[in-house]
């Protein structure tokens, strides 16, 4: 029989994000990673399912199953589910053993309120937390990219998360300045849901529209295809076919269709090339067509539409104008001499919207400073969470320096 884990005594850091919730343990690294959604039964409120099984729900529910997102631009939208889907997620890491309240560290938006900071404390406490402290994503974000927080010198950090967008430059264990927009990978989202409606009277859904933002989604014709959205391409190919070979002809329903870019004349490249930047990016490009299926608005049958990269671009371009925008009004804002730091160091990306292909390279063009992407982007706010609780001495002032935070909650 498998031994129980037991977490007495240790403490746990969580990336409670709009999209996906990350668990860090301390001493085993992160240990869980699930979408942020509940489906839960209308008639009478018990929970179905959570993460990846209630995610799989979406769009696909009968009348009485609906499939919940308890987050919303990075804040708590429905505190009851919110609490229930931290409680699962909590037991799920812990197996059937008891342990101890664990002390929590949870990363939030910088731009929340002090009422929305405290729904995220109560929230936690009641899924069994011991004790609360809240990091700035940003922050936490930048000690997991592994950014020299703590000395000063100015450090440019860009967290484009699923529900806002977080830019932040941090100095001697603080955020000299900041900016919080709520424009991020939804907005995108919701964005090529409008376009494919208002262009092409086709209706789909939000997982078509994520999954198509991850295909062929650019925010410049010029850029690289990391090996993080090679792999994220794998699995949407892979799902679809899975998807298509059970049956399914939902709304949510889409078949990826891959061209043969290993072979490209153009490119000349193949996903053994050393065509990277350190490792971190590849000049292979990705299909720049992709087939999609919904639902019709005319005739309210099943459709089957090609959409091409460069008309996905033209779609996405509003909310990612916005991004652009807010990073530029947060160098705006920032002291010379920390700018001059910045210009040789360069901003840092990180987040699932850093994925986004072009997107370094628009800011490059955009703003005339160096844009790298992080190693690990999807998972930098919850190892800097993380880190905050292996390495509690250091990151100490790092919690005690971020403005209006509240105090650590105890339970009595």
């Amino acid at each position: 029989m498998a031994q129980k884990k037991s977490f007495s005594g240790r403490g746990m850091g969580i990336d409670l994000g709009t999209a996906n919730t990350l668990v860090y343990v301390k001493g085993e690294g992160i240990v869980l990673n699930e979408p942020s959604v509940v489906a839960v039964n209308a008639v009478d409120g018990e929970v179905v399912s959570v993460g990846r099984d209630a995610k799989r729900t979406i769009g696909r529910t009968p009348s009485h199953i609906v499939a919940l997102r308890p987050m919303r631009d990075g804040v708590i939208a429905d505190f009851d589910m919110a609490e229930r889907m931290l409680a699962y997620f909590v037991r799920k890491v812990a197996g059937t053993r008891r342990f101890n309240r664990p002390t929590v560290v949870i990363c939030v938006p910088s731009g929340i309120t002090g009422v929305e900071r405290r729904a995220v404390v109560e929230a936690a406490m009641g899924a069994g937390a011991r004790q609360v402290h809240l990091i700035e994503e940003p922050m936490a974000a930048a000690i997991g990219a592994g950014l020299p927080v703590n000395e000063p010198t100015g450090s440019m950090v860009v967290d484009i998360g699923g529900g806002t967008t977080e830019v932040a430059v941090v100095s001697m264990g603080g955020v000299v300045a900041a900016r919080s927009v709520r424009t991020a990978g939804d907005a995108i989202d919701a964005a090529i849901v409008s376009h494919v409606k208002r262009e092409h009277c086709l209706l789909i859904g939000e997982r078509t529209a994520e999954e198509l933002k991850a295909t062929i989604g650019s925010a410049s014709p010029v850029g690289y295809w990391s090996d993080e959205l090679r792999r994220l391409d794998r699995e949407i190919e892979r799902d679809s076919a899975a998807e298509a070979g059970a049956g399914s002809a939902g709304e949510d329903a889409v078949r990826v269709r891959l061209d043969d870019t290993d072979t490209d004349a153009g490119t000349g490249t193949d996903s053994g090339s050393d065509g990277g930047i350190e490792g971190i990016t590849q000049s292979l490009l990705p299909p720049d067509r992709c087939r999609i299926r919904g639902r019709d608005q005319v005739s309210g049958l099943p459709k089957t539409l090609d959409i091409g990269a460069d008309e996905l671009r033209q779609a996405i371009a509003e909310p990612v104008d916005a991004i652009v925008h807010a990073v530029r009004h947060t160098l705006d804002t920032c002291p010379p001499e920390l700018a001059g730091d910045i210009m040789e160091r360069g901003v840092v990306l990180t987040g699932g919207g850093a994925l986004l292909r072009g997107l370094d390279v628009r800011l490059r063009q955009e703003l005339d400073v160096p844009v790298l992407v992080a190693a690990e982007p999807l998972h930098c706010v919850a190892v800097g969470a993380g880190k905050c609780v292996e390495e509690y001495g250091t990151y100490r002032p790092v919690l005690e320096a971020q403005p209006h935070r509240l105090a650590a909650a105890r339970l009595g």
